[in-house]
């Protein structure tokens, strides 16, 4: 027996479990991880070593490790992490603690004047979607992408419990795992009796919180991205934990990329019931990378080649025209409207002053027009090659889905925020499709979102502020269904003036009859038809995914400003604006629906930045402004004075109207009734045209003078 070496003063040890034990013992495994902190290195260079020293400096006992390094350092290690995480991961924690001590405390040998340091993991490869996890995955380490649609309040987690037994004094301390795991509490006391006779009784131990160690935990919900989500099915989201460093990183609409260990705990709910078998499935996160720009997968750094790429398309002189004509191809004609989304995906500049006030670079556009004019096709377009976007239509969208809705937590009875469509889309375009079904208090809610660009919440007991920068792309119908030339833009717009003034452009889109226009779009529509490709675009157009990334590219390399003559030649258009309007309002003698304000000459600063963008110019110069300027006239200045005709006859109607409503004031008296054909056909034979009759009792019932009775067949005078 000697021989074998059997009475040598060593331990030996047997897995007793068969696969449950690692392959290697505990601490050779923690050895060679220590050795990767402390040996890694890149160009000389050692990453995690210095990474830890700068990190200890600033007060974050915290470690941030790239899987990728760990598998070209050591590959058996890197796959012991991913498919034992829970095993691996405190061993990895002690390797750091134990490299922390080398640099806070050296030449010491115990580890109670250290630090305890976090390691967080990130991985870009192998990114799983959330409704393809399973059962095989439970323990494993997995990397998910998605969008945060709820964050809780910090909570207080113990990890270490600290049991007294209330007979005897006995002390215990029993470890908590993470995540949403419990403590289990032992029922007999563990005490040795010393002689003793009498024994504790059952129960005896009862935790001493003050002396118990807590952790930051916080429960995150994650939703996967719209773009990965099937047509017809309903997103899914996953609930996770996380813990210490990683608490308070992420906000809902943040979209993220996180890595974790995918596992179960029992819920409440099934807690002594038959269903011992059942858990709920959630991922304890090690690990948070956030998505600044793009989907969840675009990426963030861009290559040399793409870099050059993007540098000579931004040279080229006629990328705007170019980008403009790549927008919804497969749409005849609308070049104004084209130009003005490219001017939206790409936005102004946006600028913090230095009293703290934020002004918003995000551009807003409406569609207004009649039906069959591809508005929402160039919605659905504008959702795919925009790097976050959220589509949805105005009577499927209620104030709380496109805000941030309160719930409670069906566990915890906890409420907490889910973010609605304009704070998912932070970043990006809001596409709203039937913008007039929509109800007016639902449309109110996004009045704060459009200029602000934060959404205040007080509910439940929640105060609160979330971002939403977000732009708004909204096609609608005029109130009649189709836009009527001879009623007035009040009378075809059915918005309020509120909600108006918060558009840069607005675009009024008409299907107006001419014969070669109609050939030129039957010829672009069979085109489509039959070889399923649009007629090419002059210089050929560019792809979407390659728009995509421009966009990205413009929008993170590149914020101009406006030069000095292009600021001195737009305050003078401002002026020249107003007092364009101004006439229109005295010559019509009633208020314009569309108002110019100071946000419209705000917008037309957006909209010159924005076209500087497009060709990475720093600067917004005079070139800029005009076409700025001309977008401007084109779209909201043309509603302004849509349907005003000719001066002379909206004079003479304006001036019948003003008779009609004299006569129709002197004739009834408060409270008196009359039938509306009656009055239609005393007024008739006078002279007065049926139109301006209609008009005039549209006011006064606007104006609340009169109102109609007995289905719109008899009219009471109310007021005065």
């Amino acid at each position: 027996m000697s021989g074998q070496g059997w009475d040598t003063g060593r331990v030996y040890s047997r897995s007793v479990h068969h696969g449950e034990q690692m392959d290697q013992d505990r601490g050779e495994i923690q050895q060679k991880l220590f050795d990767f902190i402390q040996n890694f290195r890149d160009d000389n260079v050692f990453i995690y070593r210095d990474q830890l020293r700068q990190n200890l400096a600033v007060g974050e006992n915290m470690l941030d490790v790239s899987l990728q390094d760990l598998a070209s350092f050591d590959e058996s290690l890197s796959q012991q992490l991913v498919n034992h995480p829970a095993d691996v991961l405190p061993l990895f924690e002690l390797a750091a603690q134990n490299s922390a001590r080398r640099i806070v405390a050296p030449g010491t040998q115990g580890l109670q004047d250290v630090p305890e340091v976090q390691v967080t993991l990130r991985s870009n490869t192998n990114v799983v979607n959330i409704r393809d996890l399973g059962s095989s995955q439970i323990s494993k380490l997995v990397c998910v992408s998605g969008i945060v649609i709820g964050a809780s309040s910090l909570t207080s987690k113990a990890v270490g419990v600290l049991l007294q037994c209330r007979s005897c004094r006995h002390t215990k301390v029993v470890q908590v795992a993470g995540g949403f795991a419990g403590v289990q509490i032992p029922r007999v006391c563990d005490r040795e009796q010393m002689g003793q006779a009498e024994k504790c009784p059952l129960d005896s131990f009862e935790i001493i919180t003050d002396k118990c160690k807590f952790i930051d935990q916080q429960t995150l919900k994650v939703q996967e991205a719209p773009d990965l989500i099937p047509v017809g099915e309903l997103p899914r989201h996953i609930v996770m934990s996380a813990d210490r460093n990683l608490t308070n990183r992420v906000f809902p609409g943040s979209r993220v990329t996180l890595t974790g260990i995918f596992t179960v705990y029992q819920h409440r709910n099934t807690k002594g019931t038959s269903a011992v078998a059942i858990r709920q499935p959630y991922l304890r996160v090690v690990g948070i990378e956030i998505n600044k720009s793009g989907n969840s997968f675009t990426k963030r750094v861009f290559t040399p080649q793409e870099e050059q790429e993007y540098t000579a398309m931004s040279r080229l002189p006629d990328i705007y025209n170019k980008f403009a004509s790549s927008i919804a191809p497969s749409i005849y004609g609308n070049e104004d409207i084209k130009k003005a989304v490219s001017c939206l995906l790409l936005g102004g500049s946006r600028k913090t002053l230095p009293d703290g006030m934020r002004l918003r670079g995000d551009i807003n556009v409406l569609l207004l027009g009649d039906p069959g004019t591809a508005k929402s096709q160039l919605l659905k377009f504008v959702e795919k090659v925009s790097p976050i976007s959220i589509y949805t239509s105005g009577k499927g969208s209620s104030a709380a889905g496109l805000t941030a809705s309160v719930i409670r937590d069906p566990s915890s009875r906890e409420f907490y925020l889910e973010g609605g469509a304009m704070v998912l889309a932070d970043g990006g375009v809001v596409c709203i499709d039937e913008f007039d079904k929509m109800r007016d208090e639902d449309r109110v809610a996004i009045h704060e979102a459009m200029e602000q660009q934060t959404i205040s919440i007080a509910k439940a007991g929640i105060t609160t502020v979330l971002n939403a920068r977000s732009s708004v792309l909204a096609a609608a119908n005029p109130l009649f269904g189709r836009y009527d030339d001879t009623k007035a833009p009040g009378e075809n717009i059915d918005f309020q003036t509120t909600i108006l003034s918060r558009f840069d452009m607005i675009f009024i889109v008409k299907d107006e009859h001419n014969e070669l226009r109609d050939q030129t779009i039957a010829r672009h529509v069979m085109q489509v038809h039959a070889t399923r490709a649009p007629v090419e675009v002059e210089g050929g157009e560019l792809s979407l995914e390659t728009m995509r990334r421009y966009i990205t590219y413009c929008k993170e390399r590149c914020a101009p400003r406006l030069s000095a003559e292009a600021a001195e030649k737009l305050s003078s258009f401002f002026v020249a604006m107003r007092a364009q309007l101004w006439s229109l309002e005295r010559d019509s003698t009633e208020r314009s629906v569309i108002p110019i304000t100071v946000r419209q000459l705000e917008a037309v600063v957006r909209i010159a930045e924005s076209l500087a963008k497009i060709s990475l110019s720093p600067v917004a110069t005079i070139e800029h402004i005009d076409e700025a300027i001309r977008l401007f006239r084109m779209s909201t200045m043309d509603a302004v004075q849509s349907g005003q005709g000719d001066g002379t006859t909206r004079t003479d109607l304006s001036a019948e109207m003003r008779r009609v409503e004299q006569e129709i004031r002197r004739r009834l008296p408060i409270g008196s009734q009359v039938s509306v054909r009656a009055i239609k056909n005393d007024f008739t034979a006078q002279g007065f045209s049926a139109h301006s009759i209609d008009r005039a009792l549209y006011l006064l019932v606007r104006q609340e003078t009169l109102q109609f009775k007995s289905q719109r067949m008899v009219i009471q005078r109310v007021g005065a």
